[in-house]
């Protein structure tokens, strides 16, 4: 069985050979992220998952093959905070973080194409900026790591320095829960991780 993966994230996919897996093919989503009126963080995380799911296993209609889509959200309350457009956006972001709890959620998604079975899961973190000073602020903005990143920081590169404490899933944060998206892979009919190693021992 083939395993698309439909991100084009390095750090999906470094997470994905953590347990031993490596995808046959990437094949990015196209879809419109735009959140709707209302909408809940979680909703929306779950939504988007789905979504690209949906749309990459669409070019694999009928075949032998596993798409995974996720999506992360960063919110603060009901407030969702995509990826800064700008510098001007991402100091927003930081200045909202700073001294603060905010949640992230990371919805997963794993569709089977041969007949649209699907299996989802929505993980949920909370992380803790610790207070950011002027200089903290400007030093994150030069560095350029909060480019492309939702909410304007990365855990796994210097942003660890801003976190002190977090509840849940670190990889779900840097961007894919490993140890649901292994669960969900096996029940999928794609053994990865323990059961993959499980598998191997009784073979």
């Amino acid at each position: 069985m083939r395993l698309i993966l439909g991100s084009a994230s390095p750090r999906r996919r470094e997470l994905l050979a953590q347990i031993g897996v490596v995808p046959d093919a990437i094949v990015p989503a196209d879809i419109d992220e735009t959140p709707r009126t209302q909408e809940l963080p979680r909703d929306f995380a779950r939504r988007l998952a789905q979504e690209k799911a949906q749309a990459v296993a669409a070019r694999f209609q009928g075949e032998d093959a596993l798409v995974l889509c996720a999506d992360t959200v960063v919110a603060v309350g009901r407030r969702i905070l995509d990826k800064p457009a700008d510098e001007a956006a991402a100091r927003t972001c930081l200045t909202l973080l700073s001294g603060r709890r905010h949640r992230v959620f990371t919805a997963v998604s794993v569709l089977r194409c041969a007949d649209q079975r699907a299996w989802n899961r929505l993980v949920e973190t909370q992380v803790r900026v610790k207070r950011l000073s002027p200089p903290e602020i400007d030093a994150y903005l030069a560095s350029g790591e909060w480019r492309g990143k939702a909410g304007g920081y990365a855990i796994q590169g210097l942003g660890a320095a801003m976190v002190p404490q977090i509840s849940g899933s670190y990889t779900a944060v840097v961007g894919l829960p490993v140890a649901e998206v292994s669960a969900l892979l096996s029940a999928a009919g794609l053994p990865c991780g323990l059961a993959r190693q499980d598998a191997e021992a009784k073979a």
